[in-house]
Protein backbone atom coordinates (compact mmCIF):
# COMPACT_ATOMS: atom_id res chain seq x y z
CA UNK A 1 0.00 0.00 0.00
CA UNK A 2 1.50 3.25 -1.07
CA UNK A 3 2.29 5.96 1.45
CA UNK A 4 -0.07 8.78 2.37
CA UNK A 5 1.79 12.00 1.39
CA UNK A 6 0.29 14.54 4.14
CA UNK A 7 1.61 18.14 3.39
CA UNK A 8 2.07 20.34 6.12
CA UNK A 9 2.01 24.43 5.18
CA UNK A 10 2.55 27.05 7.37
CA UNK A 11 4.63 30.90 7.04
CA UNK A 12 5.25 32.13 10.23
CA UNK A 13 6.57 31.85 13.61
CA UNK A 14 3.91 30.86 15.71
CA UNK A 15 2.44 28.67 13.11
CA UNK A 16 6.10 26.54 12.76
CA UNK A 17 6.19 26.30 16.47
CA UNK A 18 2.39 24.62 16.76
CA UNK A 19 2.76 22.58 13.59
CA UNK A 20 6.57 21.59 13.59
CA UNK A 21 5.47 18.57 16.45
CA UNK A 22 3.22 17.38 13.71
CA UNK A 23 5.50 17.45 11.60
CA UNK A 24 7.79 15.14 13.03
CA UNK A 25 4.94 13.03 14.54
CA UNK A 26 3.58 12.46 11.18
CA UNK A 27 7.49 11.31 9.58
CA UNK A 28 7.54 8.41 12.41
CA UNK A 29 4.35 7.13 11.23
CA UNK A 30 5.45 4.31 8.38
CA UNK A 31 2.00 4.89 6.59
CA UNK A 32 3.25 8.79 6.02
CA UNK A 33 5.50 10.66 3.94
CA UNK A 34 5.32 13.77 5.58
CA UNK A 35 6.11 16.58 3.72
CA UNK A 36 6.65 20.88 4.51
CA UNK A 37 5.75 23.66 2.53
CA UNK A 38 6.57 26.97 3.76
CA UNK A 39 5.56 30.20 2.64
CA UNK A 40 7.69 32.51 4.63
CA UNK A 41 4.94 35.22 5.64
CA UNK A 42 7.60 35.70 8.64
CA UNK A 43 11.15 34.86 7.27
CA UNK A 44 13.56 35.44 10.02
CA UNK A 45 11.40 34.55 12.42
CA UNK A 46 10.16 31.57 10.50
CA UNK A 47 13.70 29.99 9.90
CA UNK A 48 14.77 30.37 14.11
CA UNK A 49 11.74 27.74 14.60
CA UNK A 50 12.70 25.75 11.65
CA UNK A 51 15.98 25.58 13.22
CA UNK A 52 15.23 24.82 16.35
CA UNK A 53 13.01 21.88 15.37
CA UNK A 54 15.61 20.75 12.70
CA UNK A 55 12.91 20.95 9.72
CA UNK A 56 13.62 20.87 6.62
CA UNK A 57 11.12 22.13 4.14
CA UNK A 58 10.01 19.97 0.57
CA UNK A 59 9.29 23.71 -0.91
CA UNK A 60 9.32 27.43 0.00
CA UNK A 61 7.46 29.79 -1.33
CA UNK A 62 10.06 32.43 0.32
CA UNK A 63 6.70 35.23 -0.32
CA UNK A 64 8.24 37.94 1.72
CA UNK A 65 8.19 41.10 1.43
CA UNK A 66 8.94 44.60 3.30
CA UNK A 67 5.79 46.34 4.24
CA UNK A 68 3.90 43.75 2.76
CA UNK A 69 0.01 43.73 2.67
CA UNK A 70 -2.73 41.40 3.45
CA UNK A 71 -3.44 41.16 -0.31
CA UNK A 72 0.08 40.79 -1.36
CA UNK A 73 0.76 37.96 1.44
CA UNK A 74 -2.83 36.13 0.45
CA UNK A 75 -2.62 35.96 -3.40
CA UNK A 76 1.35 35.26 -3.48
CA UNK A 77 0.73 32.59 -1.23
CA UNK A 78 -2.11 31.01 -3.28
CA UNK A 79 -0.33 31.49 -6.42
CA UNK A 80 3.00 29.78 -5.58
CA UNK A 81 0.88 26.83 -4.01
CA UNK A 82 0.08 25.97 -7.52
CA UNK A 83 3.33 24.48 -8.02
CA UNK A 84 3.68 23.24 -5.15
CA UNK A 85 0.83 21.13 -5.19
CA UNK A 86 1.06 19.58 -8.53
CA UNK A 87 4.53 19.04 -8.20
CA UNK A 88 4.61 17.31 -4.62
CA UNK A 89 0.67 15.62 -5.20
CA UNK A 90 -0.40 15.80 -1.96
CA UNK A 91 -3.02 13.39 -0.35
CA UNK A 92 -4.27 16.06 2.15
CA UNK A 93 -2.97 19.35 2.86
CA UNK A 94 -2.80 20.81 6.70
CA UNK A 95 -2.96 23.99 7.52
CA UNK A 96 -3.17 25.91 10.74
CA UNK A 97 -4.59 28.29 13.40
CA UNK A 98 -6.16 31.78 11.27
CA UNK A 99 -3.06 33.62 9.32
CA UNK A 100 -3.44 34.47 6.00
CA UNK A 101 -0.99 31.81 4.87
CA UNK A 102 -3.79 29.42 6.59
CA UNK A 103 -6.41 30.83 4.68
CA UNK A 104 -4.37 30.96 0.95
CA UNK A 105 -3.27 27.24 1.47
CA UNK A 106 -6.94 25.94 2.35
CA UNK A 107 -8.00 28.12 -0.81
CA UNK A 108 -5.43 26.75 -2.66
CA UNK A 109 -6.17 23.20 -1.49
CA UNK A 110 -9.90 23.32 -2.68
CA UNK A 111 -8.70 24.41 -6.04
CA UNK A 112 -6.90 21.49 -6.38
CA UNK A 113 -9.66 19.01 -5.12
CA UNK A 114 -6.95 18.32 -2.44
CA UNK A 115 -8.75 17.47 1.32
CA UNK A 116 -7.90 19.97 3.91
CA UNK A 117 -7.18 19.10 7.77
CA UNK A 118 -7.26 22.20 9.90
CA UNK A 119 -5.21 22.01 13.46
CA UNK A 120 -6.71 24.44 16.01
CA UNK A 121 -10.10 24.97 14.36
CA UNK A 122 -13.31 26.18 15.84
CA UNK A 123 -11.76 29.14 17.56
CA UNK A 124 -13.77 32.26 17.54
CA UNK A 125 -14.68 35.86 18.90
CA UNK A 126 -17.19 36.51 16.70
CA UNK A 127 -15.86 39.65 15.60
CA UNK A 128 -14.71 39.62 12.22
CA UNK A 129 -12.60 42.69 12.76
CA UNK A 130 -10.76 41.48 15.94
CA UNK A 131 -8.52 40.02 15.36
CA UNK A 132 -8.01 41.17 12.25
CA UNK A 133 -7.88 39.36 9.60
CA UNK A 134 -7.65 35.82 11.94
CA UNK A 135 -11.22 35.82 12.63
CA UNK A 136 -12.41 35.93 9.07
CA UNK A 137 -9.38 33.82 7.87
CA UNK A 138 -10.28 30.62 10.46
CA UNK A 139 -14.16 31.38 9.65
CA UNK A 140 -13.42 30.61 5.70
CA UNK A 141 -10.75 27.74 6.16
CA UNK A 142 -14.04 26.30 8.31
CA UNK A 143 -15.98 26.05 5.23
CA UNK A 144 -13.59 24.52 3.36
CA UNK A 145 -12.02 21.72 5.58
CA UNK A 146 -12.83 18.34 5.59
CA UNK A 147 -11.19 17.27 8.94
CA UNK A 148 -11.07 19.94 12.34
CA UNK A 149 -8.88 19.37 15.33
CA UNK A 150 -10.13 21.03 17.81
CA UNK A 151 -8.16 21.78 20.72
CA UNK A 152 -10.57 22.18 23.14
CA UNK A 153 -14.27 20.67 23.31
CA UNK A 154 -15.49 24.71 23.42
CA UNK A 155 -14.00 24.97 20.24
CA UNK A 156 -16.04 22.27 18.86
CA UNK A 157 -18.58 23.49 19.90
CA UNK A 158 -18.50 26.80 18.07
CA UNK A 159 -18.14 24.42 14.91
CA UNK A 160 -21.24 22.47 16.01
CA UNK A 161 -23.53 25.65 16.22
CA UNK A 162 -22.27 26.81 12.42
CA UNK A 163 -23.37 23.37 11.42
CA UNK A 164 -20.04 21.25 10.97
CA UNK A 165 -21.09 17.84 12.67
CA UNK A 166 -18.37 15.59 10.65
CA UNK A 167 -14.87 14.75 11.32
CA UNK A 168 -14.33 16.74 14.46
CA UNK A 169 -11.75 15.64 16.44
CA UNK A 170 -11.12 16.97 20.32
CA UNK A 171 -6.85 16.97 20.58
CA UNK A 172 -5.57 19.67 22.62
CA UNK A 173 -2.98 21.88 21.79
CA UNK A 174 0.00 20.83 19.72
CA UNK A 175 1.45 24.20 21.66
CA UNK A 176 1.92 21.68 24.52
CA UNK A 177 3.51 19.21 22.30
CA UNK A 178 6.32 21.45 21.49
CA UNK A 179 6.78 22.59 25.16
CA UNK A 180 7.87 19.07 26.64
CA UNK A 181 11.01 19.09 23.86
CA UNK A 182 12.19 22.88 24.43
CA UNK A 183 11.79 23.12 28.25
CA UNK A 184 14.92 22.05 30.30
CA UNK A 185 15.83 23.31 33.79
CA UNK A 186 19.40 23.70 32.55
CA UNK A 187 18.82 25.67 29.58
CA UNK A 188 21.58 28.36 28.44
CA UNK A 189 20.40 30.99 26.59
CA UNK A 190 22.08 32.14 23.06
CA UNK A 191 20.79 35.53 23.87
CA UNK A 192 23.41 36.44 26.54
CA UNK A 193 21.51 39.09 28.53
CA UNK A 194 19.06 36.61 29.38
CA UNK A 195 21.59 34.22 31.36
CA UNK A 196 22.30 37.68 33.16
CA UNK A 197 18.80 38.57 34.42
CA UNK A 198 17.94 38.19 37.80
CA UNK A 199 15.88 35.46 38.36
CA UNK A 200 14.72 34.31 41.56
CA UNK A 201 15.49 38.00 42.96
CA UNK A 202 13.30 39.75 40.87
CA UNK A 203 9.42 38.99 38.87
CA UNK A 204 10.20 38.83 35.32
CA UNK A 205 7.49 39.92 33.31
CA UNK A 206 7.45 38.90 29.89
CA UNK A 207 6.02 41.04 27.20
CA UNK A 208 4.72 40.72 23.70
CA UNK A 209 2.82 42.92 21.65
CA UNK A 210 2.35 42.79 18.05
CA UNK A 211 -1.19 42.63 16.96
CA UNK A 212 -2.92 44.84 13.99
CA UNK A 213 -5.63 45.66 15.94
CA UNK A 214 -3.64 47.35 18.76
CA UNK A 215 -1.96 49.46 16.14
CA UNK A 216 -2.46 53.30 16.91
CA UNK A 217 -4.23 54.25 20.21
CA UNK A 218 -4.10 51.10 21.71
CA UNK A 219 -0.81 50.35 21.30
CA UNK A 220 0.34 53.46 22.64
CA UNK A 221 -2.12 53.21 25.53
CA UNK A 222 -0.13 49.36 26.53
CA UNK A 223 3.26 50.91 25.79
CA UNK A 224 2.46 53.69 28.34
CA UNK A 225 1.21 51.34 31.22
CA UNK A 226 4.29 48.80 30.36
CA UNK A 227 6.18 52.28 31.12
CA UNK A 228 4.14 52.79 34.31
CA UNK A 229 4.30 49.36 35.54
CA UNK A 230 8.34 49.26 35.23
CA UNK A 231 8.63 53.18 37.17
CA UNK A 232 6.27 52.14 39.77
CA UNK A 233 7.80 48.36 41.05
CA UNK A 234 11.31 48.08 41.32
CA UNK A 235 10.92 44.49 42.21
CA UNK A 236 10.43 44.02 38.42
CA UNK A 237 12.28 43.61 35.20
CA UNK A 238 10.42 43.82 31.87
CA UNK A 239 11.54 42.01 29.20
CA UNK A 240 10.12 42.40 25.98
CA UNK A 241 11.18 40.47 22.48
CA UNK A 242 10.17 43.48 19.90
CA UNK A 243 8.22 41.83 16.77
CA UNK A 244 10.08 42.50 13.48
CA UNK A 245 6.82 44.97 12.53
CA UNK A 246 7.83 48.40 11.87
CA UNK A 247 4.66 49.74 12.99
CA UNK A 248 5.76 48.31 16.83
CA UNK A 249 9.19 48.98 16.84
CA UNK A 250 7.91 52.82 15.67
CA UNK A 251 5.89 52.77 19.06
CA UNK A 252 8.32 50.78 21.02
CA UNK A 253 11.28 53.44 20.15
CA UNK A 254 8.39 56.45 20.99
CA UNK A 255 6.88 55.29 24.35
CA UNK A 256 9.40 52.89 25.94
CA UNK A 257 13.11 52.83 25.04
CA UNK A 258 15.15 53.82 27.63
CA UNK A 259 12.76 53.07 30.12
CA UNK A 260 14.18 51.60 34.05
CA UNK A 261 14.12 48.08 34.21
CA UNK A 262 12.77 47.23 30.44
CA UNK A 263 14.62 44.85 28.07
CA UNK A 264 14.31 45.68 24.66
CA UNK A 265 15.11 42.41 22.64
CA UNK A 266 15.18 41.29 19.14
CA UNK A 267 12.69 38.03 19.09
CA UNK A 268 13.51 35.41 20.22
CA UNK A 269 13.95 31.56 18.51
CA UNK A 270 11.26 29.27 19.90
CA UNK A 271 13.61 27.50 22.58
CA UNK A 272 14.55 30.94 23.91
CA UNK A 273 11.16 31.89 24.21
CA UNK A 274 9.86 28.76 25.95
CA UNK A 275 12.70 28.51 28.63
CA UNK A 276 12.23 32.36 29.12
CA UNK A 277 8.64 31.90 29.92
CA UNK A 278 9.31 29.02 31.99
CA UNK A 279 11.56 31.74 34.32
CA UNK A 280 9.23 34.76 34.75
CA UNK A 281 6.72 35.69 37.10
CA UNK A 282 3.86 36.24 34.65
CA UNK A 283 3.59 37.27 30.76
CA UNK A 284 1.57 40.15 29.13
CA UNK A 285 0.58 39.15 26.09
CA UNK A 286 -1.85 40.44 22.65
CA UNK A 287 -0.60 36.92 21.58
CA UNK A 288 -3.01 33.42 20.97
CA UNK A 289 -0.34 31.11 21.46
CA UNK A 290 1.29 32.51 24.70
CA UNK A 291 -2.24 31.92 26.18
CA UNK A 292 -1.67 28.72 25.76
CA UNK A 293 2.00 27.88 26.49
CA UNK A 294 2.11 29.91 29.55
CA UNK A 295 -0.08 28.34 31.59
CA UNK A 296 1.29 24.92 30.86
CA UNK A 297 3.94 26.27 32.63
CA UNK A 298 2.06 27.58 35.67
CA UNK A 299 2.33 31.46 34.80
CA UNK A 300 -0.35 33.76 34.55
CA UNK A 301 -1.23 35.60 31.40
CA UNK A 302 -3.25 38.98 31.50
CA UNK A 303 -4.18 39.21 27.66
CA UNK A 304 -4.14 43.18 26.25
CA UNK A 305 -7.12 42.64 24.21
CA UNK A 306 -10.36 43.67 24.43
CA UNK A 307 -11.65 39.84 23.65
CA UNK A 308 -9.75 36.79 23.33
CA UNK A 309 -10.80 33.63 21.00
CA UNK A 310 -9.63 31.14 23.85
CA UNK A 311 -12.19 31.61 26.90
CA UNK A 312 -11.27 28.36 27.84
CA UNK A 313 -8.32 29.46 29.91
CA UNK A 314 -10.07 32.53 31.18
CA UNK A 315 -13.08 30.23 32.77
CA UNK A 316 -10.05 28.17 34.04
CA UNK A 317 -8.26 31.49 35.68
CA UNK A 318 -5.10 31.05 34.34
CA UNK A 319 -5.83 33.88 32.01
CA UNK A 320 -7.22 37.09 32.32
CA UNK A 321 -8.29 39.81 29.58
CA UNK A 322 -6.66 43.12 30.52
CA UNK A 323 -8.00 45.29 27.74
CA UNK A 324 -5.81 47.94 26.20
CA UNK A 325 -6.87 50.66 28.57
CA UNK A 326 -3.39 52.33 30.38
CA UNK A 327 -4.31 52.31 33.59
CA UNK A 328 -6.59 48.79 34.08
CA UNK A 329 -3.42 47.40 32.59
CA UNK A 330 -1.07 48.38 34.78
CA UNK A 331 -3.69 47.96 37.96
CA UNK A 332 -4.20 44.23 37.02
CA UNK A 333 -0.59 43.69 37.26
CA UNK A 334 -0.25 45.94 40.21
CA UNK A 335 -2.72 43.03 42.17
CA UNK A 336 -0.84 40.45 40.34
CA UNK A 337 2.56 41.95 42.10
CA UNK A 338 1.63 42.67 45.42
CA UNK A 339 -0.93 39.82 45.87
CA UNK A 340 0.53 36.59 46.59
CA UNK A 341 -3.25 35.32 46.64
CA UNK A 342 -4.62 36.83 43.58
CA UNK A 343 -1.17 35.02 41.74
CA UNK A 344 -1.76 31.82 43.40
CA UNK A 345 -5.12 31.26 42.18
CA UNK A 346 -3.87 32.35 38.31
CA UNK A 347 -0.52 30.42 39.02
CA UNK A 348 -2.03 27.03 40.49
CA UNK A 349 -5.25 26.70 37.80
CA UNK A 350 -5.68 23.91 35.81
CA UNK A 351 -4.42 23.86 32.11
CA UNK A 352 -7.33 23.47 29.57
CA UNK A 353 -4.90 23.18 26.49
CA UNK A 354 -3.53 19.46 26.64
CA UNK A 355 -1.29 17.03 27.81
CA UNK A 356 1.43 16.59 24.87
CA UNK A 357 -0.25 13.96 23.03
CA UNK A 358 -2.44 16.42 20.39
CA UNK A 359 0.26 15.15 17.63
CA UNK A 360 -0.66 11.75 17.87
CA UNK A 361 -4.16 12.30 18.33
CA UNK A 362 -3.91 14.23 14.60
CA UNK A 363 -1.82 11.78 13.28
CA UNK A 364 -4.24 8.77 14.61
CA UNK A 365 -7.26 10.58 13.04
CA UNK A 366 -5.87 10.74 9.36
CA UNK A 367 -4.77 7.88 9.86
CA UNK A 368 -8.72 6.72 10.65
CA UNK A 369 -9.95 8.94 7.94
CA UNK A 370 -7.97 6.88 5.43
CA UNK A 371 -9.00 3.88 6.56
CA UNK A 372 -5.44 3.30 7.15
CA UNK A 373 -6.71 3.20 11.46
CA UNK A 374 -9.41 0.78 12.44
CA UNK A 375 -10.76 2.54 15.70
CA UNK A 376 -11.49 6.54 15.60
CA UNK A 377 -8.77 8.18 18.09
CA UNK A 378 -10.45 9.48 21.63
CA UNK A 379 -11.23 12.63 22.20
CA UNK A 380 -8.74 14.67 24.49
CA UNK A 381 -10.52 15.06 28.16
CA UNK A 382 -8.99 17.91 30.72
CA UNK A 383 -8.04 16.88 33.77
CA UNK A 384 -9.72 18.68 36.66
Amino acid sequence: MEKLRIMSVFGTRPEAIKMAPLVRELASRPEVESLCCVTAQHRQMLDSVLEVFDLKPDWDLDIMTPRQTLSTITSKCLTGMDEAIDTLKPDMILVHGDTSTTFAGALSAFYHQVPVGHVEAGLRTYDKYSPFPEEMNRKLVSAIADLYFCPTMNNKKNLLKEGITQELFVTGNTVIDALKTTVRPDYHFETEELNHLPYGEKKILLVTCHRRENYGEPMKNIMLALRDIALAHEDVELVYPVHLSPVVREAVDSYLRGTPRVHLIDPLPADEMHNLMARSYLVLTDSGGLQEEAPALGKPVLVMRKETERPEAVAAGTVKLAGVDRQTIAAMVGELIDSPEAYGQMAHAVNPYGDGEACRRIADAILWHFGRLEERPGDYQPAG
